[in-house]
């Protein structure tokens, strides 16, 4: 059956609108790292208590990301997109009152994490279903530009903006910007069954590549944050850098996930096994650096560099191959990648956390780099069915 897809001009204002949903999203969900103090002063709360509502959004992410999906599977895909980014504005602009309470802004924070468990999961069908299937990688590489912005630019530009105004301004503008992609969307968006895209199933679907990918995004994730959760530690403690110079180091890291999701996104139709593999690879040779060398501090610019460069383009390859290998409908597998991803995150943060009374927090890297290289040996054995995956159709 032929596709009619909308003019060019649309599908690419729709995936700007989507980038900067995405952008907006994971701006919001980590921007209390930089006000932390702030928050909890004037909130008058622990530091601890505030954290909570940064490692609290990724377990609610990761807990309803399937069941909120399947739940909304039949809702056309317009008046979702519209709903969650409705809800995005609503709980930016109620966490931005003068008078909010901790509780009223533990509860936005919750309903921004249902937001956004759904917004991850259907973003990439409706985006990739507006083109045809040999430029979806790029489509993918474009959105992962937008939510890797968010570390390089979004919680950075927040934080100077919450020192010089206060904490509250910057949700007051995450809220607007989510207006302005829920208009784009609402406006641009067509209206259709979700199961009518051309992206709602798997290209070629194969259950064992399916959860070979899964295991890949699970194990990378546990292996990143077992010691980048830490990684201020590391530099002051391993590295010797000064507080004033670790907000650098990290800008870099983040300079570097940025230009590695935007090298990537093109090379990923072209080069489906390869763009995972090499960054996974490159991931665990960062973090087994960082042990070995993390006592040079040009060695750890550039190891952490090396490590900003993988761990992007790993889950962008990831969600890419999710949408070619899906048994099912699409949506509910990128919601499983997404709560896998969210389950490493806080596995990472708690193995490492375990580790520190235990052994110096320069082991925390080692361990997250052994954790890579058993990734790295999932999605290579059996080297068969590595290479299926390469072998996929490509439509001219």
């Amino acid at each position: 059956m032929h596709t009619v897809r909308p003019a060019a001009w649309r599908r690419s204002a729709l995936v700007a609108a989507l980038m900067l949903a995405a952008f907006t999203f994971n701006t919001t969900e980590n921007i209390p790292v930089g006000l932390l103090s702030l928050m909890a002063d004037d909130l008058k709360v622990s530091l601890t208590a505030v954290g909570t509502l940064v490692t609290g959004y990724g377990l609610t992410v990761a807990a309803v990301s399937l069941p909120i999906v399947h739940t909304t599977r039949s809702v056309p895909r317009r008046h979702l997109m519209a709903g969650l980014l409705g809800l995005l504005v609503i709980a930016s602009w109620v966490t931005a009152l003068g008078s909010v309470s901790y509780g009223l802004l533990l509860a936005a924070r919750v309903a921004t994490a249902l937001a956004q468990a759904a917004f991850w999961a259907v973003m990439g069908p409706v985006a990739v279903g507006l083109f045809p299937p040999e430029r979806r990688g790029r489509v993918i590489g474009l959105l992962s530009v937008g939510g890797s912005l968010a570390t390089v630019l979004g919680v950075p530009a927040g934080t100077w903006l919450g020192v010089r105004t206060d904490w509250q301004t910057p949700f007051a503008v995450l809220g607007a910007l989510a207006l302005v992609s829920l208009v784009a969307v609402a406006v641009l968006l067509p209206t259709s069954r979700p199961q009518d895209n051309p992206a709602a199933y798997g290209a070629a679907p194969d259950r064992r590549r399916f959860l070979t990918v899964l295991a890949t995004t699970a194990l990378s994730v546990t292996g990143v944050y077992a010691g980048f959760t830490y990684i201020a530690a590391f530099l002051d403690d391993v590295s010797g850098f000064g507080e004033d110079a670790v907000s650098a180091v990290l800008f870099a890291f983040g300079a570097a996930c940025l230009v590695g999701v935007t090298v990537t996104g093109p090379l990923l139709d072209r080069y489906p096994r390869a763009t995972l593999v090499v960054p996974v690879t490159t991931q665990a040779v960062a973090l087994i650096g960082l042990y070995a060398g993390g006592g040079s501090q040009v060695a750890t610019v550039l190891l952490l560099m090396l490590l900003g460069a993988s761990v992007g383009p790993v889950f962008m390859a990831t969600q890419s191959q999710v949408l070619l290998t899906a048994p099912g409908r699409t949506e509910t597998a990128l919601a499983a990648n997404s709560a896998a991803f969210n389950v490493g995150v806080a596995a990472g943060a708690l193995l490492g956390g375990a580790l520190l009374p235990l052994v110096e927090v320069r082991a925390t890297v080692l361990v997250g780099g052994l954790l890579t290289v058993g990734a790295l040996a999932i999605l290579t054995w059996p080297r068969s069915q590595v290479a299926a995956i390469a072998a996929e159709p490509q439509t001219q």
